[in-house]
C-alpha cells in the first residue's frame, strides 16, 4: 500500500535528482561560456610571490613585433645533476612563456651526449664550440664512483639567416654552484630577450668612440668594438674643435627654425693620456646638454705595466687630461690616487731558478683589484668579477638635480696611495697583512642621472651663446653618464700569432686563463645608457633560492617519511568517514 509519506519521499528524491542534473548542466554552460569569452581575450595570472612567470612590458612588446621564427636549439637535455635539471626546466618554462605571446618562438632540447658513438659526440662538441658555446665539465657521482660529464649549458638561436650562441649559465668567480645556477635562472628572461634583440635589430643606434687624446685604439680595443657593433653602429670620431664632429644642423618646418641635434646617441672616452682642449670640452658639454650619453673610462693616475716589465719599476703620476672642472661641475671628483685591494689578480713573477730554468710563481698584484659586484643596479647585478688595472677612487658631490648610484667598489680590505707613487715588482715579494688594508671600500664606478648644468654657463661671450649655428644650451635634457676610474676596463690583451698579433676577449687574462666580467660590464653600461626599451631593467629581477636546511632534513628524515606516506592515506580515510556520516545523516532525515 502506497502511503502519503512514501509518495512524498519519492517526490523529494526526484527533485534532488532533477536539481543535481540542473546543477551539472549549469556548470557545463558556465565553463563553455568562460572558454568562449576567454578565446577573445588574452590574460595570464602569475600567483608566484616574486612574479617569476610575468614577462616585462619591454619583452612582451618585442615578442609581439616578431615577423619571423626565432628558433632555439637548447643543449640542456639529458641526465644531469639537480641544479642543471632545474636550469633546463626553467628555460623550457620561460620559452613557453615567450611562446604564449608569439607563435614565432620555437625550440627544441637536444642532448649533445646522446650518441653511443664517442667520435660522433666529440665531433658535435667541436661543432658547438666553433659555434661559440662554452662547455662545462661536471663531476657526477654514480654507484661505481665518480665520472666526468661534459655539458653545454647554452643554446644556438637562429633568425632568418643569422645564428648566435647563447650561454645560459651565469658564472661568477667565488660564488657557490647553487648561487650561480640561481643567478642563471634569474637572468633567463634578460638573456633570452637580449639574444632575440641582437638577432632582430634593424636600425642600430649610432655610438661614437672618441680618439685624438691618446685613447686606446687599434687591436687593444678590437674585441670590445666588435661586441658593441652587435648592438650599435660604432664610429671612430676625432673632435678636433669641430662643431660637426658630434652634432649637425636641423631645420624645422620653418626655414628660420634651425637647431643643433646630436649625431650620436652616446660617446665613449677610453683612457685618454693627453689634455682635452677647451673647444673639445665645449663640444662634449653641449653634446650632453642635448641629451647625449657618455661612458667615461679615465685613469686619474698614469701607470703602465710595460715600464715595470722592462725596468722593474715605474712612477705613478697624476694623469691631468683637463677634465677635472667638467667632472666637478657634473657632481664627481676623480682622486689622484691608486686603490690597492687584497682581492687582486695574480701575475706571473720569476721567484728563483730551478737548475738553468727560471721558476715562475703567481702572486697577487694589489694594484690590479678584482671586484665582485654587490649592487642591485641592473648594470652590474649578477655580473662576474671585474678586473681593474691601476684604478683610482671617485668621490661623489652634492649636486642638485643629479642622482648618483655607486656601481662598483673595492673590498673592505683596501689601501689607497696618493700620487706620485713609486711602483716596483719587489712589492710582490713583501708579505701582505690585512691590517695594512684597513681603509673603507672605495668607489670605482658610478652612474650619474638627471639634469646637468653646462660647465660653460656664464663663461662664453654673448656672440657664442646667441649664435644659431652653435645653439648653446645651458641646462641639459634628462640624461645619464657612467664614470669608471680605469681606462683599462675596455682593453683586451694581445698575443703574438703566426700571421701577426691576435687579440683575446675583453676581460680574459691569458696568464690565469680566467674570464672576468669586463666585457659584459661595458656592454651593460652602453645598453643602459642607450636602451629606451627598458630591457636591461629585467636584470634587477630577483628569484629567491629556496634551499632546504640539510641538517633539519637529516634529523627529521623518519618523521617526514612517515608524514609523506601515512599522511595521504589518513586524509583519504577521514574524508571517506566524513562522507559516509554526512550521507547517512542526510538521507535519514529524508525518510
Amino acid at each position: 500500500m502506497v502511503t502519503e509519506n512514501n509518495v512524498e519521499m519519492t517526490e523529494n528524491r526526484k527533485n534532488i535528482k532533477r536539481y543535481s542534473h540542473l546543477q551539472l548542466l549549469f556548470g557545463i554552460a558556465i565553463l563553455l561560456s568562460l572558454n568562449t569569452i576567454g578565446s577573445f581575450f588574452f590574460y595570464r595570472l602569475d600567483l608566484t610571490s616574486e612574479k617569476r612567470y610575468s614577462l616585462s612590458p619591454s619583452t612582451r612588446e618585442m615578442l609581439t613585433k616578431l615577423d619571423d621564427v626565432v628558433y632555439f636549439k637548447v643543449y640542456l637535455d639529458g641526465d644531469y645533476p639537480a641544479g642543471f635539471k632545474r636550469l633546463s626546466s626553467e628555460t623550457r618554462e620561460m620559452l613557453d612563456e615567450f611562446r604564449a605571446y608569439s607563435d614565432n618562438i620555437q625550440y627544441e632540447f637536444i642532448n649533445p651526449s646522446a650518441s653511443s658513438d664517442k667520435k660522433t659526440s666529440e665531433d658535435l662538441y667541436k661543432q658547438l664550440m666553433q659555434s661559440g658555446l662554452n662547455p662545462t665539465q661536471l663531476q657526477v657521482r654514480k654507484e661505481d664512483g665518480m665520472s666526468q660529464q661534459i655539458i653545454f649549458p647554452g643554446a644556438l638561436v637562429t633568425y632568418k639567416n643569422r645564428e648566435l650562441p647563447l650561454d645560459l649559465l651565469t658564472t661568477q668567480l667565488g660564488a657557490p654552484p647553487d648561487e650561480q645556477l640561481n643567478n642563471s635562472v634569474q637572468s633567463l628572461e634578460f638573456n633570452l630577450s637580449n639574444v632575440i634583440r641582437k638577432l632582430t635589430i634593424s636600425e642600430k643606434p649610432k655610438v661614437a668612440y672618441i680618439e685624438g687624446q691618446g685613447e686606446l685604439k687599434g687591436v687593444y680595443v678590437a674585441d670590445m668594438l666588435d661586441a658593441l657593433s652587435e648592438y650599435y653602429s660604432v664610429e671612430k670620431v676625432t673632435i678636433d674643435g669641430q662643431l660637426s664632429s658630434l652634432s649637425r644642423r636641423h631645420t624645422g618646418k620653418d626655414s628660420t627654425d634651425v637647431s643643433m641635434i646630436n649625431k650620436f646617441k652616446a660617446i665613449i672616452i677610453a683612457k685618454p693620456d693627453s689634455s682635452f682642449t677647451e673647444k673639445d670640452k665645449f663640444m662634449i658639454d653641449q653634446f650632453i646638454m642635448r641629451g647625449g650619453k657618455v661612458l667615461w673610462l679615465v685613469d686619474p693616475v698614469y701607470a703602465e705595466m710595460d715600464s715595470l716589465q722592462t725596468q722593474n719599476q715605474t712612477i705613478g703620476i697624476t694623469n691631468d687630461v683637463n677634465l677635472s672642472d667638467l667632472f666637478f661641475n657634473y657632481g664627481i671628483r676623480l682622486n689622484n690616487n691608486l686603490v690597492l685591494d687584497i682581492n687582486a689578480l695574480p701575475i706571473p713573477v720569476v721567484t728563483g731558478r730551478v737548475g738553468n730554468q727560471p721558476k715562475t710563481d703567481f702572486l697577487p698584484w694589489n694594484f690590479f683589484p678584482v671586484v665582485t659586484p654587490s649592487s642591485a643596479n641592473p648594470i652590474v647585478k649578477n655580473l662576474n668579477a671585474v678586473k681593474f688595472e691601476f684604478v683610482g677612487s671617485i668621490d661623489t658631490l652634492d649636486t642638485p638635480g643629479i642622482k648618483k648610484s655607486v656601481l662598483l667598489t673595492s673590498s673592505r680590505y683596501t689601501k689607497v696611495i696618493d700620487a706620485p707613487v713609486m711602483i716596483n715588482l719587489d712589492m710582490l715579494r713583501q708579505e701582505q697583512s690585512p691590517e695594512e688594508f684597513n681603509q673603507s671600500p672605495q668607489t670605482l664606478a658610478v652612474l650619474l642621472e638627471g639634469t646637468f648644468v653646462s660647465l660653460f654657463l656664464n663663461r662664453v661671450p654673448p656672440e657664442i651663446m646667441d649664435a644659431p649655428e652653435i645653439g648653446f644650451i645651458d641646462k641639459s635634457k634628462p640624461t645619464s653618464m657612467i664614470v669608471i676610474a680605469d681606462g683599462d676596463i675596455i682593453k683586451n690583451q694581445v698575443q703574438a700569432g703566426e700571421s701577426g698579433p691576435t687579440y683575446l676577449p675583453c676581460g680574459y687574462d691569458r696568464f690565469t686563463r680566467q674570464q672576468f666580467g669586463n666585457r659584459d660590464l661595458v656592454l651593460n653600461a652602453m645598453n643602459y645608457l642607450c636602451d629606451d626599451s627598458g630591457l636591461l631593467a629585467v636584470r634587477s629581477r630577483e628569484l629567491k633560492l629556496r634551499v632546504l636546511d640539510s641538517a633539519r632534513v637529516k634529523s627529521g628524515k623518519r618523521q617526514w617519511q612517515l608524514i609523506n606516506t601515512a599522511g595521504p592515506v589518513i586524509l583519504v580515510l577521514l574524508f571517506g568517514i566524513f562522507q559516509f556520516l554526512y550521507r547517512r545523516n542526510r538521507y535519514t532525515r529524508l525518510r
